[in-house]
């Protein structure tokens, strides 16, 4: 069989361009509003999508007077799109830094019960200072948030894998067996960082487990993708610097004695769709131009952990020495070092690098026709770069729609994309093993 991609849709405020919420051809519905969620998932399951995927901040974002960057929690909106969807897969966010191995797995495996066996969990460290004040507690280094987190997935995979398959009996009759407790066992989980008796109080959900999805970049960041994730999220400016992760973490993966098929790279893609070239240029003219330079500013600021960039002119060429080295910073290293090798590569100006950056935070931005934007996506596919892609619309769902309508249907007709499920679960869709209970 030919092989097939793999698309999210990654969901994100009005659009991921800083300026969708001003679009008109953004959502009138307010972001806290369930229904816009409902009518972007069920949009992307009639076309087939493996996916979709809501990103979390657990602190108010800094723009926020100019800036739409708050809906509602993303395991507790997932509830209510797993009662208005049947196939599509359904993935959120949550941080092994700010909450407790036994809640966050009990919260997914009950997704995964409500919705039949489709959901995933994006696993991210969070970086973030203000957010550690939320919380009373104090930031925490690279190094030590990723082993937390490492240890973290290490007791939320025991908990899922504490009731075997055929645990429950449900034998009315007789004696009234509910559970065979001999298919029951704790986790007796004492590490450096947590300490968790176990077991779940739930059975083991549809999929075994709910997918492990993961974003991190960084040295650590590959090291953990390779022994925990099953789908990976990554974002990058070029093919070149996308080939070189994909062959890195699938070789990471083999050595970490998994299977590299059975970890699936999903690059962001940020398209901006016209009729034509010239149109397509013009959409994405005119939605850079509704940005303000100066939040772009801030976010740079947090980008590089409160670095500042006022004393720069928008209109002066950057050079690397005018950002902090990102291997010192306790921020999101790669996304840091990525800006400054792109600085470095095309000189940018302030102005060129923040409206490089409004639409897609890092991950490739491409303005083209239809027919073009198949043509990037088939070249990543077949050349090393991808396994699919995590779509990121700029405004939605004006620029979702000629994706569906449009792009789609190209890439079905190459015979690179479904046109209808064949499975019922997340892991279905992405081709990925049933994991087994060890009993």
């Amino acid at each position: 069989m030919k092989r097939q991609m793999h698309i999210n849709l990654f969901i994100q405020s009005r659009g991921h361009h800083e300026a969708s919420w001003r679009h008109p051809g953004s959502t009138h519905l307010p972001l806290t509003d369930i229904r816009y969620s409902q009518e972007m998932a069920r949009k992307a399951e009639a076309s087939h999508f493996d996916s979709i995927f809501f990103a979390d901040v657990l602190g108010l974002w800094n723009n926020v007077e100019h800036t739409p960057f708050n809906w509602p929690e993303p395991i507790t909106a997932l509830g209510a799109l797993a009662a208005s969807t049947s196939r599509i897969g359904l993935i959120a966010t949550a941080s092994t830094t700010y909450t407790e191995p036994y809640n966050l797995a009990r919260q997914f495996a009950s997704i995964d019960h409500i919705s039949g066996g489709r959901a995933g969990w994006n696993i991210v460290t969070t970086w973030m200072d203000g957010v550690a004040r939320n919380f009373g507690a104090h930031h925490q280094a690279h190094g030590d948030r990723y082993a937390m987190g490492d240890e973290f997935v290490e007791v939320v995979k025991g908990l899922w894998d504490s009731w075997a398959d055929d645990a429950v009996v449900d034998d009315r009759s007789g004696h009234g067996v509910y559970a065979n407790t001999d298919r029951i066992r704790p986790v007796d989980f004492k590490g450096e960082y947590y300490t968790v008796a176990g077991p779940l109080n739930l059975p083991r959900s549809p999929q075994g487990r709910p997918v492990l999805v993961q974003a991190g970049a960084s040295d650590s960041g590959r090291d953990f993708a390779a022994r925990h994730a099953e789908a990976v999220f990554t974002a990058h400016l070029e093919k070149e610097t996308a080939q070189e992760f994909y062959a890195d973490l699938k070789a990471r993966a083999a050595r970490a004695g998994r299977n590299p098929q059975q970890v699936v790279i999903l690059p962001g893609l940020n398209p901006v769709i016209g009729s034509t070239e010239e149109e397509s240029r013009r959409l994405l003219l005119e939605l850079n131009s509704r940005t303000d330079p100066e939040i772009g500013r801030r976010t740079l600021s947090q980008r590089f952990a409160g670095h500042d960039f006022s004393h720069l002119d928008l209109d002066q060429p950057l050079k690397p020495s005018d950002f902090p080295d990102p291997d010192t910073l306790e921020t999101m290293k790669s996304r840091a070092a990525m800006i400054v090798r792109l600085v470095a590569r095309e000189g940018l100006t302030l102005r060129e690098l923040l409206a490089r950056f409004a639409g897609g935070r890092g991950h490739y931005t491409f303005a083209g026709t239809p027919e073009q934007v198949v043509d990037l996506i088939v070249d990543w596919f077949e050349n090393g770069a991808a396994d699919g892609f995590n779509v990121m619309p700029p405004v939605i769902p004006v620029m979702l729609d000629p994706f569906i309508e449009e792009v789609i249907p190209r890439l079905q007709k190459r015979g690179l994309f479904r046109t209808a499920y064949t499975g019922t679960t997340l892991r279905d869709h992405l081709g990925l093993d049933r994991p087994g209970d060890g009993f």
